[in-house]
């Protein structure tokens, strides 16, 4: 055991090593030498254990994506050999299946129409009307990224494999950049562009979604098909359709094979007191205390038109004293306007509306007032939850403000 343990200390020491000779400038080809030569008998899933551990360390993560590069170059040709084939993965349905699916139409995309514009854009610039729609199509691989980045990468972590989620994402961020830039100019390309900033940029973002599907498909995907179980996938499947995908519709006729229940979802297996939802789970405290600092009014009503909650935000529209709950909701408004209160609960109670919307000035506020029919999974009618927001602020926003400039 002490053998491997040195073993693998040593190959973690000298994969640090060669993070910082790239950090250092040294030459692609020499250090991609010295890691076939130490690392050819290890798999790729050794390896992102180990950029892990590295990220665990305090190294950065955009350190580690240097490495990153040379051993996907490496383990070229022969990772299949390290990785055992599952048939599962070329049913159509299953997500791997749908996410090669997609590589292959990315890849067609770029053979048979982005390389041949941007090469003739080398020549002449009237092809930027086909490249500007090449790249429309491009970008329908942001589907493609956020299906590999909100479904795969949450079950690597949950596995302890972290870095090379990390690293994936930013260089995916890379990708849709490049490709935005490239849209940009050539929207505005008749504003004196210079053609040779076009071929640059477009040549860069090809190269670099050509690698990411490399990288994909001989790191990222055999190391996930050793990883999560078939509950897994079939929950990342059912999750897909959420985020789209690229020119592809999947055929569902992948069927998971069953898993013992007790490995799905442990985190939430054996906690008491916690309030289970369709997608996650909550204390009552951080239910409560996320309800009372929405910046809205909240109220539910039963389906027997009593009162049964409302929110205690620090901002409130309307006074609601805690005498109301447990009263009939027609008793909570005035004589004038209880009719109408009334009408509008049985309409949504009848199914003839789903929603009423309300707006109105209150002195600075413009307040934003809508009720709800709700119901469960069969459509049985619960009650009516009333919605109030001062909207006056949102009215006012200008521009744009993202979370990443």
């Amino acid at each position: 055991m002490s053998e491997h343990i040195n073993n693998r200390e040593y190959r973690q020491k000298l994969l640090k090593e060669l993070i910082m000779e790239l950090h250092d400038g040294k030459d692609f080809d020499e250090v991609k030498a010295k890691f076939e030569e130490n690392f050819k008998d290890v798999s790729a899933k050794e390896i992102t254990e180990m950029e892990t551990q590295l990220v665990v360390d305090g190294m950065p993560v955009e350190e580690i994506q240097r490495l990153c590069d040379v051993h996907a170059s490496v383990f070229k040709g022969t990772i299949e050999e390290i990785h055992a084939i599952r048939r599962d993965e070329d049913t159509p349905g299953h997500p791997i299946h749908t996410f090669r699916e997609e590589n292959k139409l990315i890849q067609k995309l770029i053979d048979e129409q982005i390389r041949p514009h941007v090469d003739a854009m080398e020549e002449n610039d009237k092809v930027t009307v086909d490249l500007a729609a090449d790249f429309k199509d491009l970008w329908e691989i942001d589907k493609h990224y956020g299906r590999k980045e909100n479904l795969l990468f949450p079950y690597m972590e949950k596995y302890g494999i972290t870095a090379p989620p990390q690293v994936m994402w930013g260089v995916d961020d890379e990708n849709r950049d490049l490709i935005k830039e490239v849209r940009e100019l050539l929207k505005n390309y008749q504003y004196a562009r210079p053609k040779e900033e076009v071929v640059e940029k477009a040549n860069a973002a090809i190269n670099g979604v050509e690698e990411m599907i490399f990288k994909e498909e001989n790191i990222l995907f055999p190391m996930v098909l050793d990883t999560l179980n078939d509950n897994e996938w079939k929950k990342i499947l059912e999750e897909s359709d959420e985020y789209g995908y690229f020119f592809f519709e999947p055929k569902v006729e992948w069927v998971p094979k069953a898993v013992p229940e007790e490995s799905m979802e442990p985190e939430v297996q054996g906690v008491e007191g916690y309030v289970k939802f369709d997608a996650g789970f909550m204390s009552q405290e951080e239910l409560n205390a996320m309800l009372n600092t929405l910046p809205l009014d909240m109220t539910f009503v039963d389906k027997d038109g009593r009162v049964k909650y409302f929110t205690q935000g620090k901002e409130r529209i309307f006074a609601r004293p805690k005498t109301i709950i447990g009263r009939e909701v027609s008793n909570c408004h005035p004589p004038a306007s209880v009719h109408i209160v009334e009408e509008i609960v049985e309409e949504l109670k009848s199914g003839k509306k789903d929603h009423e919307d309300f707006w109105i000035n209150m002195g600075e506020k413009f307040v934003h007032i809508r009720y709800f029919a709700v119901r469960n999974e069969q459509g049985e009618f619960l009650g009516v939850v009333e919605v109030s927001q001062d909207i006056k602020p949102l009215r006012d926003l200008t521009g744009e403000k993202r979370l990443v400039e």
